[in-house]
């Protein structure tokens, strides 16, 4: 986030708004007066003709003096030739579809053998000219040989005008209209014509009513007055127009419309609704997308077809994901001593893919084949169809997900667990006293007390609690309800960590309420004075497992810790935050943490159960990468609150800390992914420990944790059978209780690539991409992990071009239906902050987004890659606005917008919003009177800001960070940060806007097919 950095601008808001007053041009394009010019983000700090060196390798970052990592796609621009743009062109023309084509099929070219400019060098050649110069066709090609119902997004190139004398003619028709050799109708210029009824595209939602649309693949000339593509040149031609690319708001809008049921899991394969769209689920045999969403839905039968497609084949697994109310959570099936009922070999728990024979005297495994005696408790009758006639009263046999209550087989060393603890292990160093986090957290636990997780809402906890005070020493407390008073007991020796009391440490809150809260007054009391600034780290996490292991139990540690641990003891750390690295091959040990000693920490922690939540307050360098350790380690969180400021970051802290200690938690878990024949899971992402290949670890898990788990082939699959798997979680639930929760997922198997294609999911994709990314950087420089990124992103678009769409011209890009989207989200990975940082982020930053990342489901990978940005002129009870693409381009000055990334919420006011507008928000009409540092919007008597709040409210609601509010006035410093997240622009640390990306992956496919 760029708070820092000026960016010199070319036109800040690059669209005249009709009514505010700006004139609104003829177009260059002989098109439609368009209300908005295209905005091509911040200039460039290089100039044309500054150097003249060969046309630059478009693999490398352009030589430029500023420090501008990655800026390598430039502006595609239309034209090469010199002197001025021409002032008429013909628009393109538009065909509509055959009425016999049911597919969506619009069209998009990208032409030339260079869809970038060449800012140095010679002049370009006559060929590169003529090439540049193709006319455009713009139209549903032939049908696809996937036959109706597979879409496909194809772009082509802008017509341009007659060839004058002074220009070489094409050398051949076919080149210029992309058809192909043979017999040919001579060209006709077609006078400019506007688009009949059936040709004029849909309205993109969110826009206002009576933009006029251009067709697909229509350009755009700049506007005088307003930004032109940089470096601003008077040769510049026509760009891309952004409303003829694949746009994130229509693809979730149409899903919406077309969601207007429940969804019902009994189908094998069928693809669940985007995690933008609200919708039903009803359970009939296969895992909610809530619990499990797979990458493909439809996979390859051979490691072959999966090698040849390069599509990932993945799932994102949440195993304690919360269900919305109107949704029954999973059935707890209780069989007795025996346990669940398992298949002899490959142990798969009971599920609806086993099949009963015999009978129903013995049944056969739908994974491995294997064929189980049924237990003479278990036998049941089978109908006239195979099936046992109890099917449906039992949730194994009829339901994708389902708990099964675990013997004491299933349990540590044969005995049941005892209930969890929570430990509170507060920094009490000057930092932490001074900023008044001491204070706020022994206030706020008083009350949080009442609020430990509980299986029953009507019974009282049974986790049991305890505290800690440190700096360089540790101070332990002993609040058994018996005493008047809570003793201290100190450690000061901690090099060798023990417990120094085992009665009285950790108590049950309702037997010790008065001393505990006697405690919590005093602790701030006790240190005001302090003057200690050191503090150690690795010992407390060792006293808070010890006591763990003395009361021989699971539970969580919350440590609360403000600075990098220097002090003398097990696991000091020193400041190697080294800003000379950044871009280096030495860059990735930065990510990487300094000692052994946490991984060996984290791996004892594991063993008992202990996972780690750490809230950190830190107002310098504290080493995220190496303190994350163990909390990434042992199924735990990590959050981040940097110059942590009573008044302003209280709200947002305590809300995390309540929603932290409350959610649903497992504790001692671990999970196992089982899979039919033909393939295995090879790869785990996600906060676990993994002590062999098979078996996730999970000290604790909570409700919203998700692991992302690869499979590769081992041998075929069969279209008949398709493909199983199933996640089997073993935990110990907040009332002590061992338990299995299992789900199960069956998709489909395919021998055509078509096929493929057709049931993919990219934001599951993207959810797999940035993990493996973000994990990448372990080992590799990040750009080496960027060009990794966007060659399997081209590789998967160019085996499709090759092996299912229909042939077409090389100048056309062609994206599958459902993979149109996979570009922009792609770029808004490769420009994040973890692989592309701006000059003010800082290490601390790219370490913890790239844990948090980690173990985030497909919803927040979504809307933290694309935010959601919603206009907010009009507001009705009951819907939200459309929402628009984050664009500059979009904002409107008199409008008011909210920007939402999952981890932060802005409100965007623009320059001229309208004064009933501004009363209605902040009570006040006056744009200068807005305070940017408020944080929360006033309680207003209006229907308005009523509903502005409800909408602020429910997206809190639905994420699992508390994300404080920004009020950005337009032009005002801290637009800079809000800009960061408009992911379709350029950003100021040199990623690309969407347009030139996407120019870029046409280019890298072209390469690929030639």
């Amino acid at each position: 986030m760029n708070v820092n950095q000026h960016t010199p601008m070319a036109s800040p808001y690059g669209q005249p708004q009709p009514g505010y007053g700006q004139p609104t041009y003829a177009p260059l394009d002989g098109g439609y007066p368009a209300p908005y010019a295209p905005y091509n983000g911040p200039a460039s700090a290089y100039q044309p003709g500054a150097s003249a060196t060969r046309p630059p390798d478009l693999r490398t970052p352009h030589p430029v003096s500023a420090p501008q990592p990655y800026n390598q796609y430039s502006p595609v621009r239309w034209d090469m030739q010199n002197g001025p743009p021409p002032m008429t062109q013909a628009p393109p023309s538009v065909t509509a579809p055959a009425v016999s084509q049911p597919y969506n099929q619009g069209a998009m070219n990208l032409s030339g053998p260079h869809p970038y400019p060449q800012h140095y060098g010679p002049p370009p050649t006559m060929q590169q000219v003529t090439n540049q110069m193709t006319g455009m066709q713009i139209g549903s090609g032939p049908p696809t040989p996937a036959g109706p119902g597979y879409g496909k997004y194809v772009l082509s190139p802008p017509s341009q005008p007659p060839f004058s004398s002074a220009q070489m003619p094409p050398t051949s028709m076919a080149q210029a209209n992309h058809l192909p050799p043979g017999p040919q109708a001579p060209q006709v210029l077609q006078p400019p014509r506007s688009p009949g009824p059936l040709q004029q595209p849909p309205p993109q939602p969110g826009m206002p009513a009576g933009y006029p649309h251009s067709a697909f693949g229509q350009v755009r000339g700049p506007q005088p007055g307003y930004a032109g593509p940089t470096p601003v040149n008077p040769t510049t031609g026509p760009q891309l127009d952004p409303d003829a690319i694949p746009s994130p708001i229509q693809v979730i809008e149409d899903d919406k419309a077309k969601c207007n049921e429940p969804f019902t899991t009994g189908v094998r394969g069928q693809a669940p609704p985007l995690v933008t769209t609200n919708f039903q689920v009803k359970d009939q045999g296969n895992a909610s997308p809530r619990f499990i969403r797979c990458t493909a839905y439809n996979m390859p039968c051979t490691a072959d077809m999966a090698k040849q497609s390069q599509v990932p084949l993945a799932a994102v697994i949440k195993p304690l994901a919360t269900l919305p109310p109107d949704e029954t959570p999973p059935y707890l099936v209780d069989h007795g001593e025996t346990g669940p009922i398992r298949c002899n070999r490959c142990k798969a728990y009971m599920c609806p893919y086993m099949q009963f024979i015999e009978g129903g005297r013995r049944f056969q495994c739908g994974f491995c084949s294997c064929v189980t005696e049924v237990p003479p408790h278990y036998f049941q009758h089978l109908d006239h169809t195979g099936k046992r006639v109890d099917c449906y009263d039992r949730p194994e046999l009829s339901l994708g997900s389902y708990e099964f209550l675990a013997t004491v087989d299933y349990c540590k060393n044969n005995k049941l667990p005892q209930p969890p603890a929570f430990i509170f292990l507060i920094d009490v160093s000057y930092n932490a006293v001074k900023s008044g986090m001491v204070s706020i957290v022994c206030q706020e636990l008083k009350t949080l007390l009442d609020y430990l997780p509980r299986e029953n809402p009507d019974m009282d906890s049974v986790v049991r609690v305890g505290f800690v005070t440190y700096n360089k020493v540790l101070h332990f407390y002993n609040v058994k309800g018996s005493l008047a008073q809570p003793q201290m007991l100190v450690v000061s020796d901690v090099s060798d960590m023990f417990v120094p009391l085992l009665d009285g440490f950790l108590v049950n809150v309702n037997d010790s309420r008065l001393v505990i809260e006697s405690l919590l007054d005093q602790i701030p009391e006790m240190f005001a004075d302090t003057r200690e600034t050191e503090t150690v780290f690795g010992p407390v996490i060792q006293a808070g497992l010890e006591a763990l292991k003395a009361a021989d139990c699971a539970g969580k540690l919350f440590v609360f810790h403000t600075s990098l641990p220097i002090a003398e003891a097990p696991g000091k750390l020193k400041n190697r935050e080294d800003k000379k690295l950044i871009g280096t091959d030495k860059e990735k040990s930065l990510f990487q943490p300094q000692a052994s000693f946490y991984n060996s920490l984290a791996k004892d922690c594991v063993a008992q159960g202990c996972c780690v939540d750490l809230f950190l307050f830190p107002n310098q360098y504290v080493d995220v990468a190496t303190l994350g350790v163990v909390p990434v380690s042992t199924g735990g969180s990590v959050y981040k609150y940097t110059y942590f400021q009573a008044q302003s970051d209280q709200e947002r802290f305590l809300n995390d800390l309540r929603r932290d200690i409350q959610k649903p938690v497992g504790f001692d878990a671990v999970m196992r992914v089982r899979t039919s024949t033909g393939i295995r899971a090879t790869d785990f992402f996600g906060s676990f420990f993994m002590s062999n290949t098979t078996d996730v670890e999970l000290a604790g898990l909570d409700c919203d944790k998700a692991i992302t788990v690869e499979f590769k082939h081992d041998d075929k699959l069969s279209e008949e059978t398709g493909a199983l798997m199933q996640c089997a979680v073993l935990y110990t639930s907040c009332s002590g209780q061992r338990r299995l929760r299992i789900h199960n997922m069956a998709v489909n198997c395919c021998s055509q690539l078509a096929d493929l294609y057709r049931n993919c999911e990219t934001d599951t994709i993207i959810n797999f991409f940035s993990k493996y990314a973000f994990r990448g950087i372990l080992n590799n420089p990040t750009k080496a992990v960027r060009d990794t990124l966007v060659n399997q992103c081209a590789q998967i678009l160019a085996c499709y071009r090759k092996n299912c769409a229909s042939p077409s011209s090389a100048g056309q890009l062609i994206l599958p239906e459902c993979m149109k989207l996979l570009p922009v989200y792609l770029n808004c990975v490769l420009k994040s902050d973890v692989l592309l940082p701006g000059a003010d982020v800082s290490l601390d930053d790219r370490a913890y987004l790239r844990q948090l990342i980690s173990c985030m489901d497909v919803a927040e990978t979504h809307v933290f890659f694309y935010p959601r940005l919603l206009p907010l002129t009009k507001l009705e009870s009951g819907s939200l606005p459309v929402a628009v693409r984050d664009s500059e381009e979009r904002l409107s000055k008199g409008g008011v917008y909210l920007l939402e990334t999952g981890l932060h919420l802005f409100l965007w006011v623009g320059a001229s919003a309208q004064q009933e507008l501004l009363l209605n928000i902040f009570g006040t009409q006056s744009f200068s009177q807005i305070d940017p540092a408020t944080t929360s919007l006033p309680v207003l008597e209006n229907p308005f800001s009523q509903r502005l709040r409800e909408i602020i409210e429910s997206f809190r609601a639905q994420r699992s960070r508390y994300m404080k509010l920004m009020v950005v006035k337009q032009e005002d410093r801290a637009e800079l940060i809000f800009r960061h997240f408009l992911v379709e622009d350029k950003s100021a640390s040199g990623g690309a806007s969407y347009v030139d990306f996407l120019c870029h992956m046409h280019k890298e496919i072209r390469q690929l097919l030639s």
